[in-house]
């Protein structure tokens, strides 16, 4: 992967490493579905005057409306309201643990998308190592939750998977800005009467306000656009990828702001999560292709040999000076 690359996977692991944090404070005095809203609403709000600077946006949306449509419900409108809900009753951790899957549904979704990337094995053992380092992470931490919320982190899981499949096949040419504001601004649109009728009775505490404004401008805005561009410059499997830095992010967060101990544990997770990642994004080298000696043909007086491919090669023993 490239510098660029680098940089937007280490910007998305941290910007979508706090989201679990902010919902869980939010859910506490807001439903939901006003979570949802507030975060679409503000993020669309921070990104259409720089969507409408870019010509072709009316454009794009009517050319591309069923994929965007299929991105906005699949990515945002599902996905988001049923994670907000099952942290009501789940930690956090157990939401990012449950998360870290995405990486392994989207390898398996790929097939069935066409667009399946070639793995190898050091990416396979990548992907294992992270998902390992996450268990190791925070197994120790589950507490709480039901079958309704594993159910419904579930449904978060394979719509994180699905929707960068459909982004990278069928909106790569659709401009990053002109992809995620209608989106917000539609799931925005879709919440808003839920968020009207479950409106807190009393305006929110700081903390709450400060939560959603940090999902909103950071963890949508700010997310969504790095996000698009990495699946761009990497692909969606190893886009995807993030899922397994983002609960290393929340500790390592905890430890900084918390005053939490970093034990042993922890720093194995840490080592875990970050060499899978590495290797989960790690280029395959192309093969390199040899002529076997039985579909060479002698055709130089030279004593050099020319393949089926018309490429000159030396004859075994040669030392490529022209003598034989």
């Amino acid at each position: 992967m490239t510098a660029r690359g680098w940089f937007l996977f280490s910007l998305m692991g941290v910007v979508w490493g706090i989201p679990y944090l902010m919902i869980k404070v939010a859910v506490d005095e807001v439903s939901p579905s006003a979570v949802v809203f507030a975060r679409c609403a503000l993020g669309a709000l921070l990104l259409l005057p720089f969507a409408l600077r870019q010509p072709g946006l009316a454009r794009n949306i009517r050319t591309h409306w069923k994929p965007m449509l299929a991105f906005a419900v699949i990515e945002i409108v599902g996905p988001w309201y049923t994670l907000t809900d099952a942290e009501r009753h789940l930690s956090s951790s157990t939401a990012g643990l449950l998360i870290a899957g995405v990486p392994i549904v989207g390898v398996l979704l790929s097939r069935f998308f066409g667009a399946a990337e070639s793995l190898g094995a050091r990416r396979i053992t990548g992907l294992a190592l992270g998902l390992g380092g996450v268990g190791v992470l925070t197994l120790p931490h589950l507490t709480g939750g039901d079958a309704l919320s594993l159910a419904e982190v579930l449904v978060t899981v394979v719509g994180y998977a699905t929707a960068p499949l459909i982004a990278n096949r069928h909106l790569k040419d659709v401009p990053t800005l002109h992809l995620i504001t209608p989106c917000l601004a539609l799931a925005a649109f879709v919440y808003a009467p839920a968020a009207a009728v479950t409106r807190p009775p009393s305006l929110p505490s700081a903390d709450t306000l400060a939560a959603l404004a940090a999902l909103g401008a950071v963890c949508t805005a700010v997310a969504f656009v790095a996000f698009l561009e990495l699946i761009k410059e990497a692909g969606p499997i190893r886009a995807s990828v993030i899922t397994y830095v983002n609960p290393a992010i929340a500790v390592a967060a905890g430890a900084l702001f918390l005053d939490e101990t970093l034990t042993a544990t922890v720093l194995a997770a840490f080592a875990l999560i970050l060499t899978g990642s590495v290797l989960a994004n790690a280029e395959r080298k192309p093969a390199v292709r040899r002529v076997p000696w039985s579909t060479r043909q002698t055709s130089r007086a030279d004593g050099r040999v020319e393949s089926l491919t018309g490429l000159p090669e030396e004859r075994p023993g040669s030392t490529g000076q022209g003598g034989g």
